[in-house]
């Protein structure tokens, strides 16, 4: 079991950048799988970026060379970093964990990106 906390999204121009922050708490089994999903208005949610049981960092090819996607494990804690936000990535963000654990959803945090 983990639960998830998000913090950091807000409001931006294009081309601002802002940092998310995932603190998790429970069991660290559950943290070694972490990373974001979006979802926008009217689509489907999406992976972002996530750290794979392999030790492998995943990007959507939308995000590459953007967004960097880095953890504390120290703190139990996931940044997504988001440079040169574009109105396209206006979404819900959510942290997510290992799949095979409740609570591997948190409650999501809202980016908004203005043109």
């Amino acid at each position: 079991q983990v639960h998830l906390v998000e913090s950091g999204g807000g409001l931006v121009q294009a081309g601002g950048s802002l940092r998310l922050t995932c603190g998790a708490s429970g069991d660290t089994i559950c943290m070694s799988v972490m990373g974001w999903h979006r979802q926008a208005p009217g689509k489907e949610r999406e992976l972002v970026a996530t750290f794979t049981s392999g030790g492998i960092t995943k990007y959507a090819d939308s995000v590459k060379g953007r967004f960097s996607l880095s953890r504390d494990n120290a703190k139990s804690a996931v940044y997504l970093q988001m440079n040169n936000l574009q109105p396209e990535d206006t979404a819900v963000y959510y942290c997510r964990a290992d799949p095979r654990c409740s609570g591997s959803w948190g409650q999501g945090i809202q980016v908004t990106v203005s043109s």
